[in-house]
């Protein structure tokens, strides 16, 4: 078990991720094949369940993406099952002490640096000797995410929790919790600002910035400020954008297609 994310954050270099929201398999294949480096499946806010979680894995796994869930909270029951079913990183919402990311650390290492419990259905042939449990402490990822004011307020603690590879803004509730509107990519000083702050102290402790954005022009703006994970969108959203973009052309070639 090796895990594609971090060799490509200890060559340096930034790690864009796909997202899946739509249930199925096959939209994950599709997706799994368009040159993302890790494709992660939104438990939180997508459509999708444990079950069709793992039909995505299934999907994915002729290709050379690594595999990651954002849990829909920070609870261990269900990070223990994504783990099972084969996830090599987890994004965890609304991380917002130390004690909470302590938690959530917990939740996803085995004994002795944890409690997890051992049982990891896909990852082995069950019941069969394996070199999992060996590795997987050190391959898993555990990535809180920074959505809120107290989040932002406890981001060095955050950070100085045993275990964690960096974390994850999430703009859209970050800026909500500061009187903003709810959207992707900011623009307002004092969200750059705790940007910046982000990125600063995850270097200063070898730890990695991710953040998910609109689209691919913000994603590349990202990766310039500091940030080494960047989301574009997601399935459902380039689906939308691809789509409206093709009838918009369309209608703007041909007067026949407007109103």
């Amino acid at each position: 078990m090796a895990n594609n994310v971090k060799r490509i954050w200890a060559e340096g270099r930034a790690v864009v991720n796909g997202w899946l929201a739509i249930p199925s398999g096959f939209s994950a294949e599709v997706i799994a094949q368009c040159g993302f480096d890790s494709v992660t499946v939104d438990l939180q806010h997508g459509v999708q369940d444990y079950h069709s979680m793992v039909a995505c894995f299934q999907a994915m796994g002729a290709h050379p993406v690594t595999p990651m869930v954002r849990v829909p909270w920070n609870e261990p029951g269900i990070i223990g099952k994504v783990l099972d079913a084969g996830a090599y990183g987890v994004i965890c919402p609304m991380i917002n002490t130390q004690e909470q990311a302590a938690a959530f650390v917990s939740a996803c290492k085995y004994p002795p640096a944890g409690t997890r419990s051992n049982g990891p259905i896909r990852m082995v042939a069950y019941g069969q000797p394996s070199t999992y449990q060996q590795t997987a402490n050190e391959e898993t990822l555990c990535i809180p995410m920074i959505e809120t004011r107290e989040a932002v307020a406890n981001l060095e603690a955050i950070l100085d929790t045993p275990g964690i590879a960096g974390v994850y803004i999430g703009p859209s509730d970050l800026g909500f919790s500061h009187g903003l509107v709810p959207k992707l990519d900011r623009e307002e000083p004092e969200m750059l600002a705790i940007f910046e702050r982000v990125i600063a102290a995850c270097a200063a402790r070898g730890l990695k910035a991710g953040i998910h954005t609109g689209g691919p022009a913000y994603a590349v703006r990202a990766i310039g400020m500091g940030f080494r994970l960047v989301t574009i969108a997601n399935d459902s959203g380039l689906m939308a954008m691809a789509a409206r973009n093709a009838v918009t052309a369309v209608r703007n070639d041909s007067p026949l297609a407007r109103d």
